[in-house]
C-alpha cells in the first residue's frame, strides 16, 4: 500500500511539474492565416506581401493567404485586421504609413491606431521612394531645372493615397523647396504608376520597388531617391541629399503585426516563425529582385522603432498639414 502511495504522489507531482511546459508549448495554427495587405494587387505592399507569405506558410505548417482591403491610405485594411479575433490567424502587413501617419489622421474617425493596437511580429524589408517626372511634361532632367521649372508654371503630382509615404514625400519635397502643386491621389501603387505613364501626371513619388523598370525603359525620369543612400538597383540617380535638399531622409518599412490583444503563445510563434522566413536567403533574394533591401531588427526593439519613426512621420505630415478631407 505504501509504495502505491508512493507512486501516486510522485505521479501527481510529475503532473504538476509537468503543467507549466504544458502551458508553454508553443502555439500551431490548424487552419489558413491570412495576411491583410491594405493597397491593391501590384503594388509593392502586394509584393512583398506575397514574397514573405511563401515561407511563412512553410514554417507555419498552413497556407497564408493575402487578402487585399484598400481604401483610405490603407485604414479600411487596417480597421478590418484590428476587429479580427486576435487569435494569430489575422495578421496585418504594415508600413510606415499605416503605423506611422494613419494614427494622425484616421484615428479620432476609426477608433484605430496602429501603434497602440497592434504588436509588431518584426520587420522584413525597406525600400526608398524615387521622385520621378514625366518627359513629354517636364523639360528638367535635375532637380536644379526641376524646382526652377515648377516655379514658372503649375504642375499636378500624383499618389498612392493620402496620407502615404508616397504623398508625405512629395509633402516633405514641396514644403523644403516652397513649390505649390496639385495633388492627385490614387488607389494604389498600380493606379498611380499606370497614370504616370498615361502622362496624367506631371511627377510623382513611388518606390523603387514598383518604378525601377519603368526608369530603365525611359518612361519616368528620375531625379532622386529618398533615402540617404544609392539604390543599389539605380546607382546613377542621387538621394535627395545629393540632389541639394539636405536632411531629406525617408525610407519606407514593412512589417507584420497583429492585435495588441494577441495571446503572447501565438506572438511568440509568429514572430519566430517570421524571424526565419525572412532571412531565409531565397526570401533575401526574392525581395532583392522586387528591389527590396532586407531589414531585420531584434523583436525587443520593434517597439521603439516603430514609435521613433511614427513620431518623425507624423511631424512630417503635421508640418505640411496634411489631411484626408
Amino acid at each position: 500500500m505504501a509504495r502505491t502511495t508512493r507512486r501516486l504522489a510522485l505521479a501527481g507531482l510529475g503532473m504538476l511539474l509537468a503543467a507549466p511546459a504544458l502551458r508553454a508549448q508553443p502555439w500551431a495554427p490548424t487552419r489558413p492565416i491570412r495576411i491583410i495587405v491594405t493597397y491593391p494587387p501590384g503594388g509593392v505592399n502586394d509584393i512583398v506581401g506575397r514574397i514573405i507569405a511563401e515561407p511563412l506558410s512553410r514554417e507555419l505548417g498552413q497556407p497564408v493567404l493575402i487578402e487585399n482591403r484598400a481604401g483610405a491610405g490603407g485604414n479600411i485594411g487596417t480597421v478590418a485586421a484590428a476587429q479580427a479575433e486576435p487569435d494569430g490567424y489575422t495578421i496585418l502587413f504594415g508600413t510606415t504609413a499605416l503605423f506611422g501617419v494613419n494614427p494622425l489622421l484616421y484615428a479620432a474617425s476609426s477608433g484605430v491606431d496602429a501603434v497602440r493596437d497592434f504588436v509588431s511580429l518584426g520587420m522584413i524589408g525597406e525600400v526608398a521612394n524615387i521622385l520621378s517626372v514625366i518627359p513629354g511634361r517636364v523639360q528638367a532632367t535635375d532637380m536644379a531645372g526641376f524646382i526652377a521649372e515648377a516655379r514658372r508654371r503649375p504642375l499636378i503630382f500624383g499618389s498612392v493615397g493620402n496620407g502615404s509615404s508616397s504623398h508625405l514625400s512629395a509633402a516633405l519635397f514641396l514644403s523644403m523647396t516652397g513649390i505649390e502643386a496639385t495633388h492627385v491621389p490614387y488607389r494604389g501603387s498600380s493606379p498611380l504608376v499606370a497614370a504616370m505613364l498615361a502622362r496624367e501626371v506631371d511627377f510623382g513619388f513611388d518606390t523603387t520597388a514598383t518604378s525601377t523598370a519603368h526608369v530603365r525603359s525611359g518612361a519616368f525620369r528620375p531625379l532622386a531617391v529618398t533615402t540617404t543612400t544609392r539604390a543599389s538597383a539605380l546607382p546613377d540617380v542621387p538621394t535627395m541629399q545629393q540632389a541639394g535638399l539636405a536632411g531629406y531622409d525617408l525610407g519606407i518599412w514593412f512589417n507584420l503585426g497583429v492585435p495588441r490583444r494577441t495571446p503572447a503563445p501565438v506572438v511568440a510563434r509568429l514572430a519566430e516563425a517570421l524571424e526565419r522566413a525572412r532571412s531565409a536567403p531565397a526570401t533575401h533574394d526574392r525581395l532583392r529582385t522586387a528591389f527590396v533591401e532586407p531589414m531585420a531588427l531584434p523583436f525587443a526593439e520593434n517597439e521603439a522603432f516603430i514609435r521613433a519613426s511614427a513620431e518623425r512621420w507624423q511631424a512630417i505630415a503635421r508640418a505640411a498639414r496634411v489631411s484626408v478631407d
